[in-house]
């Protein structure tokens, strides 16, 4: 069994994928297995990963599926994977070459489920550290929490007991897949040294506004649905209902402000008020939201019907 089977999605990278696959048959851990799963590549994306198989027969295991999809091509990958941990890697981004070694000795240290490292995300013209502290209470894990898929190993075990996958054909996929893996992680750890480079390009998917931004709640509804079906929801209710607050008011309504189309842009907002109205009528009474003091809780405290609106129309034209 491979320490680390290191699942890596393509499709139409071309231009970025030797760099993402030097820096993984380079890792300082030897004993990994790399899949490389073709989501339906157009470009010479084949020709390229090709030619690294044949170099690397003992360590690259290649896939090849119609496109479905980034969740889809992670998922169809996790069915082949073999290893004790499973890691993400996108095919534009690329990692240290001693991510995986660093990554792995503190898991077996450590005993954790799940270890993350910091990132560096990398511009056209500038660079951002991002980085956390250790996180070691569960309920933090919700309120601290990084739900990057690509910066962590995660005992395979974990999400295969638990039928873990991403959500197909939706945007923020990290987000479901993140949430749902809580309850049974025990122990969570990191490394504090930036060994993830996720490069930022402007005409990504993810940098895109418009009617998928409101997958969002397609999201949150399904992790909701798992916690009440697995009868975990009562233990983590307040957790859950932080999420909402810390998703609907923040990252998700920053985007949903950039959404060009006016009427889509006004549907989301509508239904962000509502969302969270709705499921959580008292959230102003949240103990997370009201017991521990940052700026963002700070934000979070002065929104009201009147204030929602306000805030709408400064970060809309920001």
């Amino acid at each position: 069994m491979p320490k680390i089977s290191i699942i890596v999605p393509v499709y139409n990278t071309e231009k970025y994928i030797k760099k993402c696959l030097n820096s993984l048959v380079n890792q300082t851990l030897k004993d990994i297995e790399i899949i490389v799963v073709n989501d339906g590549s157009t470009d010479k994306s084949e020709t390229i990963i090709k030619e690294y198989e044949q170099k690397y027969m003992k360590k690259i295991k290649y896939l090849v599926k119609k496109n479905g999809g980034l969740s889809d091509a992670r998922n169809y990958g996790i069915k082949y994977a073999t290893g004790e941990y499973v890691g993400f890697v996108d095919s534009d981004d690329y990692v240290s070459e001693t991510m995986y070694e660093k990554l792995y000795n503190k898991a077996i240290k450590t005993g954790a489920e799940l270890v993350e490292c910091n990132v560096k995300w990398i511009y056209e013209k500038k660079e951002k550290i991002d980085a956390i502290e250790e996180i070691t209470k569960k309920e933090d894990y919700f309120i601290y929490g990084r739900v990057m898929a690509c910066n962590k190993i995660i005992k395979r075990k974990s999400l295969q007991e638990n039928n873990i996958m991403f959500p197909i054909g939706l945007r923020y996929e990290d987000v479901e897949l993140y949430y749902k893996l809580i309850p049974y992680i025990n122990k969570m750890s990191l490394v504090k040294e930036n060994m993830y480079y996720y490069i930022q390009r402007q005409n990504s998917i993810a940098n895109i506004q418009n009617e998928k931004t409101m997958d969002i709640f397609n999201i949150l509804e399904n992790i909701i649905k798992y916690y009440k079906e697995n009868n975990i929801y009562q233990a983590f209710e307040k957790e859950l209902e932080y999420l909402y607050i810390r998703f609907l008011f923040g990252s998700s309504f920053l985007r949903i402000t950039k959404i060009k189309n006016k009427e889509i842009k006004k549907e989301a907002l509508r239904k962000t008020w509502e969302e969270i109205n709705n499921k959580f009528p008292n959230w102003k009474n949240n103990k997370y939201l009201r017991n521990i003091k940052t700026k963002k809780n700070l934000y979070y405290k002065t929104i009201n019907k009147f204030t929602f609106k306000i805030y709408s129309i400064i970060f809309s034209i920001r």
